[in-house]
């Protein structure tokens, strides 16, 4: 068994393919119309057939109290690998990005944690 799609919740289809396409550099795989929503999916550039990340419209009632609680908390909603979390670090907040929390040592990983701009904090993590 292995992950092929998973989903975050985001405020605003658009603006988080933007984020995440422009930003952390992912790349669309997939965009099928649904009416006013779309399916809507990215992929890591080094892996085009990996699993997809679901950019998952957040108008279910629940969504709007789960997401608000985990932010509130500083819990992030899901976590992408990287080489170099300080190397992304610097690069991102180049670009723009906002971070919660900078580079830290926590055991084997080294973490740090972006906000979205779409109601969700994402977390970098290194293995040591």
């Amino acid at each position: 068994m292995k992950i092929v799609v998973t989903s975050i919740f985001v405020d605003d289809q658009d603006k988080a393919l933007d984020f995440y396409t422009r930003k952390l550099g992912f790349v669309k795989k997939t965009e099928i119309p649904l009416g006013t929503m779309r399916w809507l999916t990215v992929v890591s550039p080094t892996d085009t057939n990996g699993a997809e990340l679901v950019l998952e419209p957040d108008s279910h009632p629940a969504v709007g109290p789960f997401k608000r609680a985990l932010r509130k908390d500083g819990i992030p909603m899901t976590s992408f690998a990287v080489d170099d979390v300080r190397a992304e670090y610097e690069r991102l907040r180049a670009a723009g990005v906002v971070f919660t929390q900078p580079p830290a040592t926590m055991g084997p990983l080294t973490t740090a944690v972006l906000d979205d701009t779409c109601g969700n904090l994402i977390q970098l993590e290194q293995k040591a």
